[in-house]
């Protein structure tokens, strides 16, 4: 394809410029897996945690019962004054076996009762209940009103405009917000990810529309053969090294031999600036107005001085882990030391928002901590990991996802250009998709399959004819609530199920295997009960429909038109479009019919597929057009903001880098559009913005909104029907 451009400054040497030296963890340090099951990769604090925390503070002082002398619970100077003089005491008498206490009832006051009851949820925080209730992992911790507040040992240096933070062996920060967290002593927990001195910077992205990321401080800190005196001087030269010498004394007393030293940095990305220069995204980092009303925000200045706002109360639990979720984890893992004779194919499937793709971050990132890289196979063409929305994919993930989809959008390697949310319309060409994609799976690392919310009807055939063609060793299926979504796919269920192109009995239709291969009796089934907040229901807050979802992956996608370092924000038609001559590309539309002297007016201001078709493309003078659309590989997405017809040129905008852009010879308009706030927030423009309009009569046949009736069955699946 041939590619003319007025000015242009290479990306490639833009990218060079920043890029951080890579350094993976698991080449540098050569460890083994410490944790074979993953219940242990975020412990609970201690309570011996959270009394260190409660005599540091200028509140209730509670001292831990030593054998069985009894301790009085006492009161700060401004509590006593507050109490006109009454000093409530509550006598300990007894100890329970698990390392609770049960409070005495020698006084009757109501100060005393509350007193003790205040106490009593202090000192069992985090411990197993005398009845033998399930005991709370960080992730699944909550706090009550009673709980004492965490207190969070930061300083921030204002010369170097970074903050330390100091975390105790088992110490949790759930927050909000984006920061960069280098890990300078010890190891931290971040979304099944470890971390640990040495490594290079990670960034992390917690916004509102996602669950809250928890830093987590993990034990066994300190190497073989260290001292926990040599750990404590260490610990100190690493905060008086980041620290001046005024906040270096108000931390230095808070580290001893296991405690976990932060670095953390503010987070400047062109994502961020480009989100932020959208009065909508101002505040997309900030608190939900859930959280504003529950008052769940910590003070803090030194975190918030770097975009960090730490989360209290029933806001703080961050990732809620079920019994059946751990235990999946724990499989997995196994299945990834050596239990089955090949690399593990994983498919996760479950109905909408049970979870799959939080789960498959976590699952990615625990894989991470034992292997160089995981792939990843995108079978949801609404909720995209890595691409925007509309497109299947292949990826090799080598870096941890510590954000959701649209702060990690990247290049792939392997895409097809689907066009479309739903695939619904024509599923074999959305399953050709797919098995066009595995082709390029090597079979040398575990592979995540993440699929659709649709479990129903010829949504389960499709999940069916995935595992089949995949040759799935390992099924992790989710359910929300008391009722199951659909059928449980264990492997004697797949023997006699019906699939869309498949029928029983079925062999693995894309690899020839000997009958005494692990994929030929069947696969593994992992059940997993989703008990987070609001399972199986859409988000009601701003920015987590899925529509809003999608928008914030193409902004994500095309801010990688912006520039690395720093600099303003350019919209998008700042940009210097490439020349493309009419007769070099074929144009397409994917999820529609659209007549040939209509076909530049619908391109015109579109979003479209640059695809690579595997015939060259020979144009008489005129534009080419496609009869049908083709399954071929698509290396990015691209604006066609212009259309010359006299000189035979599209205009077209993309970060897709020229060298790659050359073997481009296809554009496919789908049915996936550019956010509007793109069209009517385009700065720097005097005259009437264009693409956008006011001028518009409903009254026109087809102008109005297309209305979608749901559960009605499509024609075309009516005499597939038939014919089967």
């Amino acid at each position: 394809m041939k590619v003319h451009k007025v000015s242009y400054r290479s990306k490639n040497e833009q990218r060079n410029a920043t890029k951080r030296p890579q350094k993976s963890k698991w080449r540098v340090h050569s460890r083994k897996i410490r944790d074979s099951d993953p219940c242990h990769l975020s412990p609970s604090p201690t309570v011996a945690t959270f009394v260190h925390q409660l005599a540091n503070r200028q509140k209730t002082k509670l001292k831990r019962l030593q054998k069985t002398h009894a301790k009085a619970v006492t009161l700060s100077p401004e509590e006593t004054h507050s109490a006109k003089g009454k000093v409530p005491s509550v006598a300990f008498s007894h100890v329970h076996t698990n390392g609770g206490t049960e409070l005495g009832t020698g006084s009757g006051s109501e100060d005393s009762q509350d007193w003790r009851n205040y106490a009593k949820s202090v000192l069992q925080n985090g411990q197993e209940s005398k009845g033998g209730e399930e005991d709370l992992t960080p992730a699944a911790h909550v706090q009550t009103e009673d709980e004492e507040t965490p207190e969070y040992h930061a300083q921030h240096d204002q010369v170097q405009n970074h903050t330390v933070l100091v975390l105790q062996q088992g110490q949790f920060l759930c927050f909000r917000g984006k920061c960069l967290l280098t890990c300078l002593s010890g190891r931290v927990e971040v979304m099944g990810f470890t971390i640990e001195q040495g490594q290079q910077p990670y960034p992390l992205f917690s916004p509102p529309s996602h669950c809250p990321l928890t830093i987590t401080a993990l034990g066994d800190c300190a190497p073989p053969g260290r001292s926990r005196k040599e750990g404590r001087l260490e610990a100190k030269a690493i905060i008086r090294k980041h620290l001046s010498s005024e906040p270096q004394k108000r931390l230095l007393s808070e580290v001893d031999a296991d405690s976990c030293v932060v670095l953390l940095q503010p987070l400047d990305t062109p994502l961020v600036r480009f989100l932020a220069s959208f009065e909508e995204f101002s505040h997309l980092f900030s608190l939900s107005s859930k959280e504003l009303r529950s008052q769940a925000a910590l003070p803090n200045a030194a975190l918030s001085a770097v975009g960090v706002t730490a989360l209290r109360g029933p806001c703080a639990r961050g990732l809620v882990v079920s019994r059946s979720y751990r235990d999946a984890l724990s499989s997995l893992l196994s299945a990834w030391e050596g239990d089955f004779d090949r690399c593990p194919v994983i498919l996760v499937c479950g109905a909408r928002n049970a979870g799959k793709s939080t789960f498959n971050r976590h699952l990615i990132n625990t894989l991470l901590n034992h292997t160089a890289s995981v792939d990843y196979l995108e079978c949801d063409l609404g909720q995209t990991e890595f691409t925007p929305p509309g497109c299947l994919s292949l990826s090799t993930v080598t870096e941890p996802l510590l954000g959701p989809p649209f702060t990690h959008q990247r290049d792939m390697e392997h895409m097809v250009f689907y066009g479309q949310c739903d695939c619904q319309p024509d599923l074999d060409r959305y399953l050709d998709s797919l098995k066009s994609l595995w082709r390029y799976y090597s079979g040398d690392s575990p592979v995540v399959i993440n699929t659709m919310g649709w479990v129903k009807g010829h949504g389960f055939q499709v999940l069916v004819d995935l595992i089949r063609f995949f040759s799935v060793t390992h099924v992790v299926q989710l359910n929300y609530g008391d009722t199951p979504q659909c059928s449980s796919l264990t492997a004697d269920f797949l023997r006699s199920a019906h699939g869309w192109q498949t029928h029983p009995p079925a062999q693995p239709a894309l690899a020839s295997e000997p009958d005494d291969h692990p994929a030929s009796r069947g696969h593994v089934l992992l059940s997993i009960h989703s008990e987070f907040e609001g399972a199986g229901t859409s988000g009601e807050m701003r920015h987590q429909r899925c529509n809003e979802l999608r928008d914030l992956a193409l902004l994500g996608y095309f801010s990688q038109l912006q520039s690395a370092g720093p600099g303003p924000i350019r919209p998008l038609h700042f940009f210097t479009p490439y020349q493309v001559p009419h007769s070099a590309v074929a144009l397409g539309v994917t999820h529609c019919e659209v007549a040939p002297n209509h076909i530049m007016y619908a391109a015109n201001a579109g979003l479209v597929g640059l695809c690579c078709l595997g015939e060259k493309v020979v144009g008489r003078g005129g534009p080419v057009l496609l009869s049908q659309t083709p399954v071929c590989q698509c290396v990015g997405l691209g604006v066609l903001r212009g259309v010359d017809m006299a000189r035979g040129l599209y205009f077209l905008v993309t970060p897709v880098p020229p060298d790659v852009l050359r073997q481009v010879n296809c554009l496919l308009l789908g049915e996936i559009t550019l956010p509007k706030i793109l069209l009517t927030m385009q700065h720097a423009v005097e005259t009437e913005l264009p693409y956008v309009t006011t001028d518009y009569s409903f009254d026109i046949t087809g102008a109005g909104k297309l209305h979608i009736f749901k559960g009605l069955t499509r024609p075309g699946f009516l005499k597939a029907k038939t014919n089967n």
